[in-house]
């Protein structure tokens, strides 16, 4: 592996592009568990900040996706307010993105299509979790997940109407690399209402 320490931000003028580049590098890393990991912030109707960790499942000129019950927590809010944050970090490289953004519903064709490629288990599990709500006991979800894949036993699972997409699509991205003695490298680009790029370099 290359020397994290040496590894300064480069002067490319798509931040997606970066993006992708630092990315390939995560997922091939071996000390990095799942690149995939972010960090997803949204405000409640109070203007509460509240944080969770999803998987980014494709990133694309649109913006980066995830998938999650619409109905749960985190769905409510983007209902509400779809002004987020995602944040990756992988210690590994010394190295951090954020990304302020909008996230809108992805189309019903791409969650499909997503939905169809998770392992069957998860489909159920889907449809058996009333995520966010409060549960009782275990063995209540146990017993939701036995009945549901009875109710599918030998046939597809169809996506829950109450699961889906939601992609981000940014309106700043900054990038981080450790230096040493804490002279850190930072590279913000702002997107304006061109879609155009500017990049400027930030104090550590």
């Amino acid at each position: 592996m290359t020397d994290k320490h040496k590894n300064s931000i480069p002067d490319i003028s798509n931040p997606f592009d970066l993006f992708d580049q630092w990315f390939k590098e995560a997922l091939d890393c071996p000390d990095i568990k799942d690149a995939t990991a972010m960090t997803l912030s949204t405000v409640d109707e109070h203007g509460h900040p509240w944080t969770r960790v999803v998987l980014l499942k494709d990133r694309s000129d649109a913006g980066f996706s995830f998938f999650t019950n619409r109905g749960s927590i985190k769905g409510g809010h983007l209902k509400n307010d779809p002004n987020v944050a995602l944040c990756f970090y992988w210690p590994a490289l010394d190295r951090q993105i954020r990304i302020m953004g909008e996230a809108t519903q992805a189309s019903d064709e791409e969650s499909d299509a997503y939905f169809a490629k998770r392992p069957r288990e998860s489909q159920l599990g889907a449809w058996a979790s009333i995520q966010s709500t409060e549960l009782d006991a275990r063995t209540t979800l146990i017993d939701r997940m036995a009945d549901v894949t009875q109710q599918y036993e030998g046939q597809d699972v169809p996506r829950p109407p109450f699961w889906g997409g939601f992609i981000v699509s940014p309106r700043v991205i900054e990038f981080w690399s450790a230096r040493p003695h804490r002279l850190h490298d930072r590279a913000i680009y702002t997107r304006d209402s061109n879609g155009d790029w500017t990049q400027k370099g930030l104090y550590p």
